[in-house]
């Protein structure tokens, strides 16, 4: 049986959905909120509480989460069975964390204005600009209608 790419994308899609959906339905339950989740999601709850008598939560959680990805695959309109995706590594992730850098020191507000390479140049004041402008309208209007 030949899998399309589209079929994958929606299996990845239905997969990411599905892990995202359980653990914060995992989440609600553990804070007492079960009751305002959905009925699909206290279902799937419910069939989680019963693999956990039989299995470690490791496996009840990959077993539930796979239940939920060929319900969601099916309903994104996946065709046919919903194929196998790799399975995800169980272990955490130990080295995630990036070292703290200080930031640079900060820099005159004339010097930020300033690209690298070029020298700075006197900016006009807004004020000066603006007389300046009124002196030309006036000039203009004064010799127009003489």
């Amino acid at each position: 049986m030949v899998i399309k790419a589209a079929d994958m994308l929606i299996a990845r899609r239905a997969d990411t959905r599905a892990r995202a959906d359980f653990a914060t339905w995992k989440m609600m339950a553990k804070l007492n909120g079960a009751s305002a989740l959905p009925a699909e999601a206290q279902n799937f709850l419910a069939a989680y509480q019963t693999l956990l008598r039989k299995m470690p939560e490791s496996e009840a959680t990959e077993a539930t989460i796979h239940e939920l990805y060929k319900t969601y695959y099916a309903e994104m309109g996946g065709a046919g069975s919903a194929p196998g995706l790799p399975a995800h590594s169980g272990e955490q992730a130990t080295n995630n964390v990036t070292a703290f850098k200080r930031p640079s020191a900060q820099r005159n507000p004339a010097q930020q204005r300033v690209m690298p390479g070029t020298q700075a140049k006197p900016r006009l004041p807004v004020a000066l600009i603006f007389a300046c402008l009124i002196v030309v309208y006036v000039g203009i209007r004064y010799y127009l209608l003489q």
